[in-house]
């Protein structure tokens, strides 16, 4: 029986991999080997004692137009993708629920003052010295994982991940 079982498996490997079956177009929902999204420059501030939020920032590039659609950390309850903008005068900050844009081959920096990424319900707060890891959830692309380090921001207030 396992001999019948394990040619069974076999023979539907291998009619995965078989060259002469048509090549199907990737859809939005498939993953393909070129949709893939790079991380760099993560990291998070530190947050006050008691606070239930807290802000992360990455620059992160997709080879194939993509769109960042959330993810996760063990250190809160959810990580949600957020934006700032300015509304009669007055700055906003909201959730962006149908993802952020990932344009192909453009680095796409989430910064203080702008997209940003929102740990909500904070296990423990965000020490200084220590590193986060943080999930990213993608359209097409596979999720990645990153360690972000827990740091002030930069002293000239113009971080926006250039560097």
């Amino acid at each position: 029986m396992k001999i019948k079982l394990a040619l069974a498996a076999a023979a539907l490997s291998l009619a995965a991999c078989n060259p002469s079956e048509p090549a199907k177009a990737p859809t939005a929902k498939t993953p393909t080997a070129t949709a893939t999204v790079t991380a760099t420059d993560a990291w998070c501030r530190p947050s006050p004692n008691g606070a239930k939020a807290g802000g992360c920032y990455v620059t992160l590039t997709a080879a194939t137009d993509d769109r960042l659609t959330g993810g996760s950390t063990p250190r809160a309850a959810s990580l949600q993708v957020h934006e700032m903008k300015t509304e009669n005068g007055m700055m906003k900050m909201a959730e962006l629920t149908a993802g952020l844009p990932l344009p192909a081959g453009q680095a796409v920096a989430l910064a203080p003052g702008g997209n940003h990424l929102m740990l909500i319900g904070l296990t423990a707060p965000l020490v200084a010295g220590e590193t986060v890891p943080l999930t990213f959830q993608f359209a097409s692309a596979p999720a990645i994982t990153v360690q972000a380090q827990v740091r002030q921001p930069a002293m000239d207030g113009m971080d926006h991940g250039a560097h």
